[in-house]
């Protein structure tokens, strides 16, 4: 009768013993936040109030969970108290700080035990790996969206047209800074001839419109890729080290801006998710790794245990509207492309610098710009938006949003007949009068 009560004490003691000999240390990045979170209470709307009642809580940005996560205030301390390098002893921890707390942490992934197989170690030591600038990636970490519905949201703020904008906001900042001399002090410029590539800049504007219907050519769909994602010649700098050159500049030359696809009427195209390689001049299908987006969708779903399988139509709409984050005059344009830069690409040579992040973000917007003048020449609508759902497309395409996340979505496609949803032409170039 007593095996059983020695055996317990034994592992009780064995459990405290590794305890005792555990190490720990902080995750790569974190930075604190405290934040006003309000919540609905009937005890207060009861007393006489509002029924909304705040409070200041602290969240802890981490970019190797993908979230920020609520932590208590006794426990910031602790946080302050190991670094992000060096491991320390765990028993030295729990003398100053107690169990609860070093077991709470750990629980969030904040701190990370050596020699460990946890998921959390294995996240911080892949982003450890990125060279991201902390403050980069906290930031961009926190601004990813997860089943936004932005037009939705405009529209119940009532910012979803200029007057609703002014009655909110007053009047905008003047498209130009006052001066602080008079005309007399300008120097005028001389006005160049125009030729066709002015036509063609003037005759670039977003559309809004599409046609529904109308399937894009093969032909057009594969030049367009060619001129703006394609390779345009290559070299190899060092041995191991290739880079390609397009039309569009890139920081180093390193070009980390891959371009995914949602594909809904291109000609001998299936209808469905794709990834385009620069160096093939090819498409790679993508198998969606959520399950069927359906209409009225907000955001993605897990697979769960269920097989991949094909979508259809109504589904890939569904996934593109989510994808623009309810933007539907984008959301039924025939070919999406989602820009999504490769981190590591970028902050192999430009490590932990602080202006690399930035570098990624002007990548997406040359591209982006390229797009819409490729589209143009070629007589279709195009269109760009950084308001898009960046979550959802990482799980879609399977990416780890510090490695590789979109910056932008753009798109392009044969124009409806009809003007219905407003487009800013105010040169009357695509809609006449």
């Amino acid at each position: 009768m007593l095996f059983p009560l020695l055996d317990g004490a034994a592992t009780i003691a064995s459990a405290e013993q590794r305890r005792e000999a555990m190490r720990l240390r902080r995750c790569a990045v974190v930075w604190l936040e405290p934040r006003e979170v309000a919540s609905f209470q009937l005890d207060d709307l009861l007393a006489g109030g509002t029924g909304v009642v705040g409070r200041l809580a602290w969240f802890a940005h981490a970019p190797h969970l993908g979230a920020a996560v609520e932590i208590d205030p006794t426990q910031l301390p602790l946080l302050g108290a190991l670094g992000p390098v060096d491991w320390i002893a765990r028993a030295g921890l729990d003398a100053r700080f107690g169990h609860g707390a070093v077991d709470a942490l750990l629980d969030a992934g904040l701190l990370l035990k050596e020699q460990d197989a946890d998921e959390e170690l294995a996240d911080d030591a892949a982003f450890r790996a990125q060279g991201w600038h902390p403050p980069a990636a906290v930031a961009h970490m926190a601004g990813r969206w997860s089943g936004i519905d932005a037009a939705q949201r405009m529209t119940e703020q009532d910012l979803d047209s200029n007057e609703g904008l002014l009655r909110q906001h007053g009047l905008p900042p003047p498209v130009e800074p006052p001066l602080a001399v008079d005309d007399a002090a300008l120097l005028p410029l001389p006005h160049g001839d125009r030729d066709a590539f002015d036509a063609l800049l003037d005759s670039r504007a977003s559309c809004r419109n599409y046609d529904v219907d109308a399937v894009l050519p093969l032909a057009t769909f594969s030049l367009l890729l060619a001129r703006v994602f394609g390779a345009r010649g290559s070299g190899q700098p060092a041995p191991g080290f290739g880079v390609f050159k397009r039309t569009s500049p890139s920081g180093g030359a390193l070009h980390p801006t891959e371009c995914f696809l949602i594909v809904q009427r291109v000609e001998g195209i299936a209808p469905g998710l794709y990834r385009y390689r620069i160096g093939a001049h090819a498409l790679v299908p993508v198998v969606p790794a959520i399950a069927p987006p359906q209409p009225g969708d907000a955001a993605t779903r897990p697979l769960g245990d269920a097989s991949p399988q094909a979508w259809t139509r109504e589904e890939l709409r569904a996934f593109a509207r989510i994808a623009v984050a309810g933007q539907d005059f984008f959301a039924d344009a025939p070919v999406l492309c989602v820009l999504a830069p490769r981190f590591h690409r970028n902050y192999w040579k430009y490590r932990n610098h602080a202006k690399a992040y930035r570098v990624c973000v002007l990548d997406v917007g040359h591209l982006s710009q390229t797009l819409q003048l490729c589209a143009t020449q070629a007589g279709l609508g195009p269109f760009v938006t950084g308001a898009i759902n960046e979550v959802d497309l990482e799980r879609a395409f399977g990416m780890t949003g510090y490695a590789q996340s979109p910056l932008a979505v753009c798109g392009f496609g044969k124009r409806a007949k009809t003007l219905v949803k407003s487009e800013f032409d105010p040169n009357r170039l695509i809609w006449p009068r």
